[in-house]
């Protein structure tokens, strides 16, 4: 039974999440969005390559999972790319499909030839990295902002403007360009971009405000997990009322990755009870896609997708879930069908206690005396800890045999 919107059927957090105290310190928005960028951020993971049917396949799934804006690529980079972005708007998804793009005027015509719905449009915002990884003055970057974005707006695209390393950049510096290009170019949007995930969330709240306090435009956000701080930067961000959050799957990216999606959308939605309209069950089975895909190994307790996430070796927690019965959300955050996982697994390892042999018994129709479990266990605990790893029901069954005839 539903408790509030911490506690419901589903998940169960913290309720101090709600206390009035704390949410009237939050100016939420009354909506969120999700635009994946993983067909572009993603595939710049090292080693990561998606090929047009790759690419499609993905879209077709992100689309189902309910995500309203997929960021197809970048059209420039090859012919390849670009039958793929333009495949993508004719497949007549419900999802938005915008291209990124650099500003660079032949660019945004190869975008607009695809017949995106917007686009993404970057430049470096720090004065140090346009001097020296672009090695440019910095008047030229204003000039091919203001150029491009101007030429997007009149060929119909919604403008989302994206600052390079605008966390790295001075704050003046960072500022004075968006007004320039806003006031001069186009902007219909900015993305709050910390390229290399180092802004801590102390100062989440300053680069939101001062942003939309300068150019008043909305702004979405594009988080880094160098630090592993992108969820948190994110959360943050939407506490101070941003609608847009642009994230990857299963945080697929370069260097450490981007945002992950699964795990934002999952926090807004039990932490602060936001429903950014995505189909949470979707997200096992997309992970798994995509990661295959990419030929991305990952960790098996990943938040909400590793593939050992509801796998129980712990004698004391296979406990509380034998007692729990069908309440798992007193031994779980959320329950495993809320993201698309199987059901909790009680494996048999060297953390196993007396309860974890008994699942197992029950699980094979034996039963064995209390003497027999103890000894049953203990050669449990022995086994795994020679082989580095759990039994299964084989190994599991041999053992209740030696000890049992």
């Amino acid at each position: 039974m539903s408790e509030g919107p911490w506690h419901t059927d589903r998940w169960f957090t913290s309720p101090w999440n709600f206390l009035p105290e704390i949410r009237e310190t939050l100016d939420l928005p009354a909506s969120v969005q999700v635009h994946d960028v993983t067909l572009r951020d993603g595939e710049q993971q090292a080693g990561v390559v998606f090929t047009k049917d790759d690419k499609l396949r993905i879209a077709e799934a992100l689309a189902e999972a309910g995500v309203p804006r997929i960021e197809a690529g970048l059209p420039a980079v090859s012919p390849a790319d670009d039958a793929a972005v333009r495949e993508m708007v004719k497949m007549g998804l419900p999802s938005k499909i915008y291209a990124f793009s650099r500003c660079i005027v032949d660019d945004v015509k190869r975008a607009a030839d695809c017949g995106v719905d917007g686009v993404v449009m970057e430049i470096p915002s720090s004065h140090h990295l346009v001097e020296k990884a672009y090695r440019w003055p910095v008047q030229r970057a204003i000039d091919a902002s203001v150029e491009a974005t101007s030429l997007a707006h009149e060929l119909g695209l919604t403008v989302s403007f994206f600052p390079i390393d605008a966390t790295r950049a001075g704050l003046v510096e960072y500022l004075d360009l968006l007004q320039k290009v806003a006031t001069d170019g186009h902007v219909d949007a900015v993305g709050l971009v910390d390229t290399f995930g180092v802004l801590s969330p102390h100062g989440v709240r300053m680069f939101v405000r001062q942003t939309r306090e300068r150019l008043g435009v909305p702004l979405e956000t594009h988080f880094h997990m160098d630090f592993g701080l992108g969820v948190a930067n994110t959360l943050l961000a939407v506490a101070e009322g941003v609608e847009v959050i642009q994230t990857t799957v299963t945080g697929i990216g370069e260097r450490a990755g981007n945002t992950p999606m699964e795990e934002t959308v999952l926090a807004l939605l039990t932490m602060y009870d936001i429903d950014a309209g995505i189909r949470t069950e979707r997200f096992f089975e997309l992970s798994k896609l995509v990661m295959d895909l990419a030929g991305v190994d990952q960790p098996s307790n990943r938040p909400v997708v590793g593939e050992r996430l509801y796998n129980v070796e712990s004698g004391i927690i296979t406990t509380w879930v034998r007692n729990v019965g069908d309440e798992l959300t007193e031994s779980f955050p959320y329950r495993p069908e809320l993201v698309g996982q199987p059901q909790p697994v009680l494996v048999l390892g060297k953390g196993s206690g007396l309860d974890s042999v008994a699942a197992g018994l029950d699980r094979l129709g034996r039963s064995a005396t209390p003497e027999q479990m103890q000894e049953i266990l203990d050669e449990v605990k022995s086994r795994s800890l020679q082989t580095k790893g759990l039994l299964d029901d084989e190994a599991f069954s041999a053992i209740v045999d030696q000890v049992t005839t």
